[in-house]
């Protein structure tokens, strides 16, 4: 059954899209987790402090938090490796061009693959500025998150490299939940329109949810 499933092209975007359904619930909670900065200070800070808190005293201070990151990078493992091996299949599959170039599909479709890139690229870079402060600018300050991410936003490179990161997880959000959808069966034309609609809503509230933060500081409403 194990071999079957990732074997099979079907199989590989059943776990491409389960994958994805849940890194697309880790956004939403990680995007209304960010919006707490706009409460100031202690309520950021005291949020971030919970995060590695939840779950005592069943669990051990950060458990559950180490928990949620390795199903994390199972999951974007997961969701890598199919994506890459489906594009080596339909590669192969046709091997030669079109005679007739045309558009086979939406913007966002077209960009998936690069989507993506930039994607793994910049998750690399936020945790190497806001979780270890390997890359971050200034002085990195453990266990205060809303000063670090103020710093990290007062700079031109880290506004360019997380709005641009954010527009392309607005385009990928907004092909992937669909496809997702038509994957595990959307059903009939109805219930397609609404998951269509939904598609778009996500991604519209996802991008503009994360980029409100660094415009946010930009802006000095938040210092």
């Amino acid at each position: 059954m194990t071999r079957t499933l990732w074997g099979s092209t079907i199989g590989k975007k059943t776990i491409m899209a389960v994958s994805g359904l849940i890194m697309l619930g880790y956004l939403v909670v990680h995007m209304l987790g960010n919006l707490k900065i706009f409460f100031g200070p202690p309520e950021f800070n005291g949020y971030a402090h919970w995060l590695r808190t939840m779950g005592e005293p069943f669990l051990h201070y950060e458990w559950a938090l180490w928990i949620v990151r390795v199903v994390l990078v199972v999951a974007v493992v997961l969701h890598a490796v199919c994506a890459y091996q489906l594009s080596r299949r339909d590669l192969a599959a046709r091997p030669s061009k079109y005679v007739h170039k045309r558009a086979r599909a939406g913007y966002a479709t077209r960009t998936m693959r690069w989507g993506g890139i930039i994607l793994a690229l910049f998750i690399v870079w936020h945790v190497l500025d806001l979780t270890t402060g390997t890359v971050h600018s200034g002085g990195f300050q453990a266990g205060h998150p809303y000063q670090n991410v103020v710093d990290t936003f007062s700079t031109w490179y880290g506004n360019v490299i997380y709005l641009v990161a954010m527009l392309a997880l607005g385009l990928h959000v907004q092909h992937g939940f669909w496809s997702a959808a038509q994957t595990l069966g959307a059903g009939n034309a109805t219930r397609e329109r609404v998951l269509k609609g939904t598609a778009n809503l996500l991604a519209l509230a996802l991008t503009a949810g994360f980029i409100a933060v660094p415009v946010a500081v930009m802006t000095g409403v938040v210092s």
